[in-house]
């Protein structure tokens, strides 16, 4: 009777634990195919772009678009489009074709679509840099810090 008492509960928090460890993830998009969701149905879009080497973008990664708020506003609220701004590929959107312009020419090349989205003047291109357009694709607000959870629930409720 121990013995399948036992058992039973072990069962229970193998399972359990599997279950926690599962965690909600984010329906991240690339361009194209937020140019066919935006087609189809209007929405707000947020954008992240990161590096490999942006020590903030990976923290990001692993506390903001991890948290269980931020995830959900995201995926109900947002088109989620994450892109590394060192991408070699090239990009049809709107018509018109991007690519990396800098490759071959800087030791960390800029995409041409984040140059475009998330420069500042005066100041130098700079990661993390998160874009939220609204609705008819026109730009709302941006930053180019790290966010902690709290603040990015702040950002994704207005």
């Amino acid at each position: 009777m121990k013995l399948r008492i036992s058992l039973w509960f072990g069962c229970c928090l193998f399972f359990i634990g599997i279950c926690h460890s599962q965690q909600v993830t984010i329906n991240w998009l690339d361009f194209e195919q937020l140019e066919d969701s935006l087609a189809l149905k209007p929405k707000k879009v947020f954008i992240d772009f990161y590096a490999d080497w942006c020590a903030y973008c990976k923290k990001m990664d692993r506390a903001a678009f991890r948290d269980e708020g931020v995830v959900a506003q995201l995926n109900s609220n947002y088109y989620a489009v994450k892109m590394n701004v060192e991408s070699k590929d090239t990009i049809s959107f709107g018509g018109d074709t991007f690519y990396n312009r800098e490759l071959g020419k800087k030791r960390n090349p800029t995409h041409e679509i984040p140059l475009l989205l998330a420069s500042r003047e005066g100041s130098p291109f700079s990661l993390p840099a998160i874009v939220i357009l609204n609705e008819r694709f026109q730009m709302r607000e941006r930053y180019f810090e790290y966010i902690p959870p709290k603040v990015m629930l702040e950002i994704l409720a207005d």
